[in-house]
């Protein structure tokens, strides 16, 4: 039977992995930074996100790693936004703003159409048409 061992991603440790994908020791370190984030936002429903990394010396990343996961609702916090994980304009959902989530659906949109195009080319040149065998025999 073999230990299933990893070293920690957060602090480098080794540890036995479990459900956690983190050393117990960085699973107590987050929930406690879970917790005075939390604790803060009760307090300071209108806190932006700086506010709130440098009020609970809590990484910007962890925090938004919270709001991700669902851990911190930003429901009643009107000032609390993330960044768009594409052009860093602050959202309040998802992980995509909305003029960059269009242009994604653009851009494959474009290339799926592209890919049809190209197959549809293919397809004709491996196939020859009646009238082109016609053309031969005059």
């Amino acid at each position: 039977m073999s230990m299933n061992v990893q070293n920690c991603p957060r602090c480098g440790k080794l540890f036995v992995k479990g459900f956690a994908e983190t050393c117990p020791a960085c699973v107590k370190d987050i929930e406690a930074q879970y917790v005075a984030c939390a604790d803060y936002l009760r307090q300071n429903r209108k806190c932006d996100l700086q506010e709130l990394h440098e009020e609970t010396e809590v990484p910007m990343r962890q925090i938004i790693r919270f709001i991700r996961e669902g851990r911190i609702s930003i429901a009643d916090s009107p000032n609390l936004t993330y960044p768009c994980e594409v052009c860093g304009n602050p959202i309040r959902e998802h992980t995509m703003c909305d003029s960059c989530r269009q242009r994604l659906v653009r851009d494959v949109n474009q290339m799926m159409d592209e890919g049809k195009n190209n197959a549809n080319a293919e397809k004709d040149a491996h196939h020859f048409r009646i009238t082109d065998r016609l053309k031969d025999r005059h």
